[in-house]
């Protein structure tokens, strides 16, 4: 009767012993399944969060490639500039605002380069995150299989063996508190990394709209200029041009002028002549018929003026003359100023002007969701 109760006693407890090691196996899986779903959770988020980190770092770079469409276009005018002529060669705003516009974006792809980086380190603290996870999540699972497995051993189970000394072996790690604290300090991390990221995506956005609406406005300030620019040298040139017209006028006239005064000359001499050669016709009066009579004296008197009017005439000519030279190098000088302002405004509307009608980059705000 004693053995018999002392089996049935030892038999009991056993179940109960059983039935106890089920229950908290059957917690452990819940706690496992708990902190694996949270895992699972924050995983999904942190690759979302990385994706969209991603995709905005590939806008970042895209529109710090298409920087260097603006800055080609500022080079090129400052290069085209280059080639004015003379007086027009000179340091005025549209040129101060090209090469502010040039330092201006070599600051922006600056600060785009920068933000670039950052968002790598990044992307790489969200990788290092998301592994950690990843880890866990794939050791719990592995736990969460071998617990299950344990849970439904059963007496009659297959695979069922002595396993001498196992009882006496304990490699563990951690215990429940510093179990749950590993997983939830994970947790934490990437929730901070998310966090961290988001603000990055923030910045990108911001600095990119900055970037874009001060080279947007700048180009605009250039474009302005440029065209204050033309507008003074097409005034300038049409002045030139009316000066020009007036110039030409005048020489045309003075060139009438001094074939007038030629024809004058030449007419004046062809008097002289008659009056000369009738003056030394009668010289040849013989005897008493030389006589200083009215006839002569009138000759004599019309031969003088006519010297006077020739030698008169001859001054104006030259004086005509040297005024026609000095109006020939105003025409020159008139020319080469307008071929100087003609130079100029080929430059500045043809080939400056006309490559910046539109901007290469579209001024549009980012915005990441």
């Amino acid at each position: 009767m004693d053995t018999t109760r002392l089996c049935r006693e030892y038999e009991d407890r056993m179940v109960r012993n059983q039935a106890a090691v089920g229950k908290r196996l059957g917690e452990r899986l819940g706690d496992i399944n708990f902190w694996k779903s949270e895992l699972n959770n924050e995983l999904d988020l942190l690759i979302s969060e990385t994706n969209a980190l991603n995709e905005a770092k590939r806008l970042l770079e895209k529109n710090l490639a298409e920087t260097e469409n603006p800055l080609h276009i500022a080079q090129e005018c400052l290069y085209n500039r280059e080639k004015r002529q003379s007086i027009d060669l000179v340091h005025d705003c549209p040129e101060k605002e090209l090469i502010r516009e040039v330092d201006l974006i070599k600051r922006c792809q600056e600060r785009l380069r920068n933000t670039v980086d950052r968002a790598n380190v990044q992307l790489g603290l969200n990788r290092a995150a998301q592994h950690e996870l990843e880890r866990d999540s794939g050791d719990k699972f592995i736990a969460q299989n071998l617990d299950l497995t344990t849970q439904q051993l059963r007496m009659t189970s297959r695979g069922v063996a002595y396993h001498d000394g196992v009882h006496r072996i304990d490699n563990s790690i951690s215990v429940p508190e510093t179990w749950a604290k590993y997983t939830n300090d994970n947790i934490q991390r990437s929730q901070a990394e998310r966090a961290a990221s988001k603000q990055m995506r923030n910045e990108i956005e911001t600095v990119m709209n900055n970037c874009n609406n001060e080279m947007w406005q700048e180009w605009n300030t250039v474009n302005t200029a440029l065209c204050h620019r033309i507008q003074e040298t097409t005034d300038a040139r049409n002045k030139l041009q009316n000066h020009l017209n007036k110039t030409l006028q005048e020489i045309y006239d003075m060139e009438k002028n001094i074939e007038l005064i030629k024809k004058a000359i030449q007419e004046k001499e062809r008097a002289m002549q008659v009056s000369q050669t009738r003056l030394d016709t009668r010289l040849r009066r013989p005897n008493v018929e030389l006589c200083r009579d009215a006839p002569h004296n009138q000759l004599v008197e019309e031969v003088s003026q006519l010297i006077d009017t020739v030698d008169h005439l001859q001054h104006r000519l030259r004086e005509a003359e040297n005024a026609l030279q000095a109006l020939l190098r105003t025409k020159g000088a008139l020319e080469q100023d307008l071929s100087i302002k003609n130079n100029s405004l080929f430059i500045d509307r043809e080939k400056c002007l006309a490559m910046r009608k539109t901007f290469p980059i579209a001024p549009r705000l980012v915005t990441f969701n």
